[in-house]
């Protein structure tokens, strides 16, 4: 029966997420072809895209691992700029198709390479030892970001960490990468589609993962890591697994957004962006994927619904964040929410038993 129990969670887990993504793909598309989606809502589709596999992806670490990464945005920055960085050099000289593919691959690994890096000595560790590290590494990220330059020239790659003019170029060398300018004359591709692909693919993977072995282990970790180790849990593994995962994710989403614009620079991926996913991790529930996506939709579209009302736009959201928190994890609701949910299901077992017994009659 418990294992029924635990399936039926999977499956409704499975189901309600990909509904939510499809229902969102649908309307979408159907004030699209009406002819109705203003550009302001049109530009807001690709970075609503990118936050929910954010979403998806933190919650791993913050959700089922149960440890806190505050550093969230400098993975999904290492993603943005080596996938940009390649799709506006090799890329160029490739078929779209290929070129766009290997970006998202290249940012995936760029990613995943400083999810190693971070991951390997801190995880190992117990405590907030991961939070101030993941913090204290999207600021060093974002820091050499805003310092780097990059030309190239018939002797190839120049870099430097002073300013252009510090790269001793040819006269006939071009800046790839300028500092705090960042990379500019990004050739544009993201659409709304592939954002949707993307989340479809987050989805699978993460919900597999949770589903499998390796996620019971990691939930394992999370509820009681003592416990977890004296059966023979391998933490260092499992951990390592879940944080280098959720960080490829981000990369992914980092192409995706940075390739939604004309230029590319460091300052986008600061700590309030790291904040804001852990904020829709907290309010959507941390390990409820539909939760994740639900929260990533509202906090990426209410600031910009909010903005005509100036200087009370933010009082208002942070109003609207305190009642969502409120009726999210306060006893009270919760109660009314268990409440109103088992009369739900009482009312439609009731409904079912009087079917059956007109049909008997």
């Amino acid at each position: 029966m418990a294992k029924q129990k635990k399936m039926s969670k999977s499956a409704r887990t499975y189901l309600t997420s990909f509904i939510l993504i499809g229902v969102f793909w649908g309307a979408i598309e159907v004030v699209r072809l009406s002819g109705n989606l203003s550009s302001k809502a049109a530009g807001l589709l690709i970075p609503v895209c990118a936050y929910i596999m954010m979403a998806i992806s933190l919650n791993l670490v913050v959700g089922f691992l149960g440890e806190l990464s505050l550093g969230h945005a400098a993975f999904m920055s290492a993603g943005a700029f080596a996938g940009v960085f390649f799709y506006n050099t090799v890329g160029a000289g490739m078929p779209e198709g290929v070129a766009i593919v290997l970006a998202f691959l290249i940012g995936g690994l760029a990613a995943g390479i400083f999810g190693v890096i971070v991951g390997v000595p801190v995880l190992r560790l117990s405590g907030d030892y991961l939070a101030i590290v993941t913090l204290a590494f999207g600021e060093i990220l974002k820091n050499v970001l805003n310092s780097l330059y990059i030309g190239s020239d018939s002797a190839g790659l120049h870099f430097s960490l002073k300013d252009q003019f510090s790269l001793n170029m040819e006269p006939t060398g071009k800046v790839l990468m300028k500092g705090a300018m960042g990379i500019t004359g990004i050739r544009k591709f993201s659409v709304f589609s592939v954002g949707i692909l993307l989340i479809a693919l987050t989805l699978l993977f993460v919900l597999n993962l949770m589903n499998s072995r390796a996620g019971r282990a990691i939930t394992a970790i999370r509820d009681d890591d003592i416990a977890a180790r004296s059966i023979g849990i391998n933490l260092t593994k499992y951990k390592l697994m879940a944080f280098v995962s959720s960080a490829v994710i981000a990369g992914f989403a980092g192409v995706l957004y940075a390739l939604n614009f004309a230029s590319l620079v460091a300052k986008k991926f600061d700590y309030n962006l790291s904040i804001n996913i852990l904020v829709m991790v907290v309010l959507g529930g941390m390990g409820s994927i539909p939760g994740a996506i639900i929260a990533a939709v509202v906090l990426t579209v209410l600031p910009e619904l909010l903005r005509g009302f100036s200087q009370y736009r933010m009082f208002i959201y942070s109003i609207v964040l305190i009642v969502m928190m409120l009726f999210n994890r306060a006893p009270a609701f919760v109660m009314w929410r268990q409440r109103l949910a088992l009369k739900l299901r009482s009312g439609k077992a009731g409904s079912g038993t009087e079917d059956a017994g007109k049909k008997k009659g």
